[in-house]
């Protein structure tokens, strides 16, 4: 049988995403550098979609 749970239990000490410093939302990625949200980091445009309603900046 595998270990399963054990070695997942693990993994929950690390952070992923921080606060954003453009827009201030918690989706900036820290290895990837670049925030979900605004895609600061990426581009110097905000990201924004116009199928997205809720994005208002």
């Amino acid at each position: 049988m595998s270990k399963g749970t054990a070695s997942h239990g693990k993994k929950s000490g690390k952070k992923t995403h921080i606060r954003c410093r453009r827009c201030g939302e918690h989706t900036y990625h820290v290895q990837k550098k670049r925030c979900a949200s605004c895609g600061y980091g990426k581009t110097a445009r905000l990201r924004k979609y116009t199928w997205n309603k809720k994005n208002k900046k």
